[in-house]
């Protein structure tokens, strides 16, 4: 896997409901390397603390591959590296191989896969519209965030390299699918539960399903 882009936000005012408030989902690309704190990306914008940022969502990884689907569905958008809210855009990040729990070195850092991106309604107004909420969950690409373990920088061009695969099998798709699913699978809601990696709300959430 590779970083194609490096992408930060200096925060947009939108309105919502019609009250002001200010976002960090339109990013863009950075020509300079950015760095990966523990609790988020150096110079980058989170407002919101209560469900962005922090040591299980330090950093947003989306797929280069997924764009060329979204802009056959949203052709008139001004197209760009960062278009869903990702710190890093990285080539050949497949979320069915990636488990929960994984480690990482990317550039001078080193990062664990913690949980998929849930999207919200910021995210359809980068797009324009709502009707994005849904599509995005049936697409079942959310990307992933990452919990920092070693800060460092990441450049563009720095490879993705895995050090050390969790030994829990539940993949970040896998995962993402059983949030969203009516009827939750049994042996996947044990796999959720039993993965260290995931972070506690998350897992305690899902003990009432079973």
């Amino acid at each position: 896997m590779k970083v194609i882009a490096t992408n930060i936000s200096k925060g947009t005012i939108i309105t919502w409901h019609g009250k002001e408030e200010k976002t960090g989902i339109f990013k863009t690309p950075s020509a300079e390397p950015i760095f990966l704190g523990k609790t988020d990306v150096g110079n980058d914008t989170v407002v919101d603390r209560k469900h962005h940022g922090g040591t299980d969502k330090a950093c947003y990884l989306f797929s280069v591959e997924e764009y060329a689907y979204w802009k056959q569905l949203y052709p008139t958008l001004d197209w760009d590296w960062g278009m869903f809210g990702e710190n890093l855009t990285v080539e050949g990040l497949e979320e069915s191989q990636l488990r929960i729990g994984d480690i990482y070195r990317i550039g001078s850092a080193l990062v664990q896969v913690s949980q998929p991106r849930e999207p919200c309604y910021k995210l359809g107004i980068r797009f324009k519209t709502q009707n994005i909420i849904k599509q995005f969950i049936d697409r079942s690409h959310p990307g992933t965030y990452v919990r920092v373990l070693e800060e460092g920088l990441v450049s563009k061009g720095d490879s993705m390299v895995l050090v050390k695969q969790s030994e829990n099998s539940l993949t970040t798709q896998q995962f993402y699918d059983l949030l969203f699913a009516k009827v939750k699978s049994r042996e996947l809601l044990q796999l959720a539960i039993n993965n260290p990696a995931l972070p506690l709300k998350k897992r305690e959430s899902l003990e009432k399903h079973l």
